[in-house]
């Protein structure tokens, strides 16, 4: 498919926090997307890229600046849906643009200190919600380790799962790409598609998870008398309207999101902490033991891993100068930090249902919503308050995946593409609603079984990418590695050989590898443990420089 010519409107620094269709319309120039890329004249292209990515004395960039270059581009319109969607960001500030890259003149500048804070800000309260509890609660309940032993496998693992996707979080300002268009320069054009449909089931699962865990605390605050339905649609109104209006609202509810949860999280410290069992042994011993603490790590990491497809997708709109380290170190900060503290809260309520019966009845009864409220029952009308927030701030964590799955719905097809964001986000609330209704009853054996899943696709794509990279692409052009520009050029894209090929490998070794309660692989039965996740990560590894290398000297690209 030839590029496409691209007009695009630049916008002087002042004009950045004006929403569009108000006020003075920038002044346009004509950028030639084709020329762009075939130019080998590289002092003919230098003063535009020092201009946009090192500017010397370009001011801090604020909120508003960062939420700009929202509509979608004027030569990517072609039916009255997406002008109405550019329409919208007039009228409340709404984001219009999809999968198309945000060009860098929309990126000039520098981020403040501030700035990378805000990243840490929003990704500490994505994940400081209650329905992570589930995952601390597995440790003890699931996997039969103890206090200690829980504690030690979920932190490191949390790590190891933080570290990787947050990684992929820094391709977001680099490239001014979605994560998964990003996929295309590792992957291709086509193999992209299959991770798009893999990253959709993530999504509906987690929004199943998430608002199953809403309706069920809802429900046993209310002792049984509102039905886990009525938690379920209002969590899914709650998402679809601030995920659809897009980035601005999604940061600034994030910003502020986490304020609740974290009061609403020390009382519940507090009033449990004394049924805490912090001494509980584990209850395994030998091989079993060390296969159940192996597959709790795991589980752990697949957690983080899940937002590897998604988290680079709000950092589209930072300038092209954004520091990788710092990208990398805010968002891990914010990732660690959150996930660790109410995991842990949540290896501690699982460690007393042995010993509490008044817990051991809420769980059993309605989950962990139940657990939460028992746990917050000798509080009586402020223990009830607590779970109701802690109950609706599950949102937080819902708001990013439910936003970024329009993308991942534009990338399945072309005419898909040409459908508005907010369509696509309003369809995916839907989906997963009603799927959330129809499971409502299933929440720990859905969230146990389906987490690992997530990991082993995701640590397969997160291999590709950095041996794509560091092996490949910095070798061959060091200054440039990426023409970030032809993400929509099928033809200067990688063929995708030697990454399906190496998916579909990496994907075999984590089935043979699996221990989960409805299959155990061969390889696993002999451990025994959930193996899934590091071995189709080193498979990956392996099999994937040498068919890139004969897909480069083949294709050339």
């Amino acid at each position: 498919m030839a590029a496409r010519p691209m007009t695009i409107k630049k916008q002087g620094y002042d004009n950045l926090i004006r929403p569009h269709g108000s006020g003075t319309a920038p002044p346009s120039m004509e950028f030639n997307k084709e020329s762009a890329m075939s130019t080998t004249d590289d002092k003919a292209i230098e003063p535009m890229k020092t201009s946009v990515s090192s500017p010397e004395n370009a001011p801090s960039i604020g909120r508003g600046d960062l939420e700009d270059a929202t509509a979608i581009p004027d030569d990517f319109i072609t039916n009255k849906w997406q002008r109405k969607a550019n329409e919208l960001i007039g009228l409340a500030g709404a984001e219009a643009r999809g999968i198309e890259r945000v060009d860098e003149v929309f990126r000039t500048g520098r981020l403040a200190l501030k700035d990378y804070f805000s990243m840490t800000i929003v990704w500490f309260s994505v994940n400081l919600t209650s329905n992570i509890l589930t995952i601390g609660v597995l440790g003890p309940v699931t996997f039969g380790l103890g206090s200690l032993d829980s504690m030690l496998c979920c932190f490191f693992g949390t790590i190891l799962g933080s570290a990787a996707t947050c990684y992929m979080a820094t391709y977001g300002p680099m490239s001014g790409n979605r994560s998964l268009v990003g996929a295309r320069f590792s992957m291709g054009w086509w193999p992209t598609k299959l991770c798009v449909i893999l990253a959709v089931v993530v999504m509906l699962g987690y929004g199943l998870v998430d608002a199953v865990t809403t309706g069920l605390i809802f429900s046993a605050v209310s002792g049984g008398s509102l039905s886990t339905i009525v938690g379920i649609v209002i969590f899914g109104i709650m998402v679809w309207v601030i995920s659809s209006f897009g980035i601005k609202y999604v940061k600034h509810y994030e910003e502020y999101a986490y304020v609740p949860q974290v009061c609403a999280l020390f009382i519940l410290v507090g009033v449990a902490a004394p049924y805490m069992d912090v001494h509980a042994k584990s209850a395994l011993t030998g091989k079993t033991l060390i296969g159940a603490r192996i597959s709790y790590l795991f589980t752990c990491a697949s957690g983080p891993l899940g937002w590897a497809p998604f988290i680079a997708d709000s950092l589209v709109y930072h300038p092209p100068s954004t520091s990788r380290v710092g990208v990398f170190c805010s968002t891990f900060i914010g990732f660690v930090a959150s996930k660790t503290f109410v995991e842990f809260i949540g290896i501690g309520l699982g460690s007393g249902l042995a010993t509490n019966p008044t817990w051991a009845a809420g769980f059993n009864a309605t989950g962990v919503g139940g657990l939460l409220v028992a746990a917050y029952d000798p509080l009586g009308s402020l223990g009830h308050l607590c779970a109701v927030i802690l109950g609706l701030g599950i949102a937080a964590n819902m708001v990013p995946g439910n936003y970024s799955a329009a993308f991942c719905a534009q990338l399945i097809a072309t005419k898909a593409e040409k459908i508005p964001r907010i369509v696509w986000n309003t369809l995916a609330t839907i989906i997963y609603t009603v799927i959330a209704i129809a499971g409502r009853n299933k929440l720990l054996p859905i969230f146990s079984n389906f987490l690992p899943l997530i990991g082993y696709w995701t640590i397969i794509w997160i291999v590709i990418t950095l041996q794509e990279e560091w092996l490949f692409r910095r070798r061959r052009n060091p200054t440039k590695p990426y023409d970030w520009a032809a993400w929509d050029n099928r033809n200067l894209l990688p063929m995708g050989i030697a990454a399906f090929a190496t998916f579909l490998v990496g994907w075999a070794a984590a089935i043979l590898c699996m221990s989960q309660a409805y299959y155990i692989g061969p390889i696993a039965a002999l451990v025994p443990a959930d193996m899934g996740l590091p071995v189709a990560a080193a498979w990956s590894a392996i099999v994937y420089p040498p068919l890139r290398y004969m897909e480069l000297k083949k294709f050339g690209r």
